[in-house]
């Protein structure tokens, strides 16, 4: 049986990444503070704010990934979940919005591939994939904060790689640009606090970003793909 565990899988990215692995015949637990309507089979959502770590590990004791992953031939957690806010330049960013961004980004993420690789090792074929960004991979001024905590997934992939767990396979995976929320949000902040605004307006106007139900579908083909693991930092416009 095939299972994935999805986090925001409600809207945007996530949204366009579970349904395809629905339509591929995935059993899919998707995790996020809101439900993605029109599905009746296949899914199972759980309404958990990833912002709150403690939440989450209340969550996981209680048993559900476990009972999920019961039966799996193959098992996926694509850790997608993600925010871009605070966007400002350093002394402008607020303790709140940085604390949640890292709870979001990376606290989040980091425990649930701790738990999904203790719950799954006798799972032949498992997968790990974080849902990084190019700006974990380089600099953007107001973007400090998102920066970091991108670049962070990317380093844990790195590490997760040389622990060398049996059938576990790791990538940290760079989306492109995506016409999604977080876009409207990078498009609503003052020039003040990110310089490069005027290139994300831009970008929308012309068309170039992407859907998210095209990546959703390409990141999907890849995770589960033959050669998902032979790199772990990928940008999925090069795949």
């Amino acid at each position: 049986m095939k299972k994935a565990i999805v986090t925001g899988h409600s809207k945007g990215l996530g949204a366009g990444i579970t349904e395809a692995l629905l339509a591929d015949g995935y059993n899919v637990l998707g995790v996020s503070r809101s439900a993605l309507p029109g599905f009746e089979s296949g899914l199972e959502q759980v309404a958990l704010d990833l912002g709150d770590v403690d939440a989450l590990a209340t969550w996981l004791e209680g048993g559900e990934l476990e009972s999920f992953l019961d039966g799996a031939d193959i098992a996926l957690l694509i850790n997608n979940a993600g925010i871009v806010e605070p966007i400002a330049p350093l002394g402008r960013q607020g303790a709140a919005a940085i604390a949640r961004a890292v709870a979001v980004n990376i606290s989040a993420a980091l425990v649930l591939a701790d738990a999904f690789a203790a719950l799954s090792t006798g799972i032949a074929d498992r997968r790990l994939a974080h849902i990084s960004s190019g700006a974990g991979r380089h600099a953007y001024t107001g973007w400090s904060v998102y920066c970091a905590t991108k670049a962070a997934l990317d380093n844990h992939a790195n590490g997760v790689r040389e622990d060398a767990l049996p059938g576990l396979k790791v990538e940290s995976l760079a989306p492109g640009v995506i016409d999604t929320g977080m876009q409207s949000t990078i498009r609503g902040t003052s020039e003040e606090d990110f310089a490069l605004r005027a290139q994300f307006v831009e970008l929308k106007e012309t068309g170039a970003l992407a859907s998210p139900e095209a990546v959703g579908a390409k990141i999907a083909a890849h995770v589960t793909g033959a050669s998902f693991g032979a790199e772990t930092l990928t940008d999925i416009r090069q795949v």
